[in-house]
């Protein structure tokens, strides 16, 4: 498999961890000291935290699945991936994306003995203050992606 594949598989593989409510799950894709900034900015360090902090999430709030496209994969050197993607969520109850929860993801992935984890993972909130158009054009685009796959 090629690097970008493994990159790319291991942000699916966060996001679809995501949307089974799966703590342990998406924890486990963090290295040890791996790093997670969420959509309101809190920033948790660590493997075990960032653990804790998505089961008490998960247990506590019903969590909208992400709807996401892979924007671009870049290597700053051949063991450290910078991936960015945009994202987006259909509320519970809901039957399209709401346009305040976008989101710009951000992912550092570094390979350690041939093993690919979440270094970073930032979660920003896509608001684009002043520029509504800019905020419409993610969500259709979300949208359309959302209508062909159905889920990422």
């Amino acid at each position: 498999m090629k690097n970008e594949d493994s990159v790319r598989t291991l942000y699916l593989k966060l996001i679809q961890a995501w949307n089974d409510r799966n703590a342990e799950q998406m924890s486990s894709c963090f290295e040890t000291n791996g790093e997670m900034i969420g959509f309101d900015g809190t920033c948790i360090s660590g493997r075990q935290l960032i653990f804790e902090h998505l089961d008490e999430i998960f247990a506590h709030h019903s969590t909208p699945p992400f709807t996401c496209i892979i924007k671009n994969i870049r290597f700053l050197q051949s063991e450290i991936a910078v991936l960015r993607a945009i994202a987006g969520m259909v509320p519970e109850g809901e039957s399209k994306l709401n346009p305040e929860l976008n989101a710009v993801q951000t992912l550092v992935a570094i390979q350690k003995e041939g093993k690919w984890e979440v270094a970073h993972f930032q979660n920003t909130p896509a608001q684009f203050h002043g520029r509504p158009e800019l905020v419409e054009q993610m969500t259709t685009e979300l949208e359309k992606q959302r209508m062909e796959k159905s889920a990422y």
